[in-house]
């Protein structure tokens, strides 16, 4: 039980590092790419996320679970609505003022 902790807890700090570095390095105008890439990682959490509701033998589980359901699709909503708004921003206008 407690080597499933720690080896969730290491694989856990790891993406954090990874996660930071890999933000850091990024210059602003590869922000919406990067946007992109951070919807599909957050795709992913949603179905771990669908995951653990589903197997979790305990309340505090499938409660976590869902709050984790529930965030990720916020967060994946949310991210494709910026990324198309800022995507938006930079198509050329089709209609000529009178």
């Amino acid at each position: 039980m407690i080597e499933g902790l720690l080896v969730s807890l290491f694989i856990f700090v790891l993406a954090v590092l990874l996660g930071f570095e890999v933000i850091n390095k990024v210059p602003p105008i590869l922000h919406t790419p990067l946007m992109s890439g951070s919807n599909a990682i957050s795709g992913i959490v949603l179905i771990g996320a669908l995951v653990v509701v589903v197997r979790s033998d305990t309340i505090l589980g499938t409660a976590l679970g869902i709050a984790a359901v529930a965030l990720s699709t916020i967060n994946v909503v949310g991210g494709f609505m910026v990324t198309d708004r800022m995507l938006q921003m930079f198509k050329k206008r089709t209609d000529e003022p009178n």
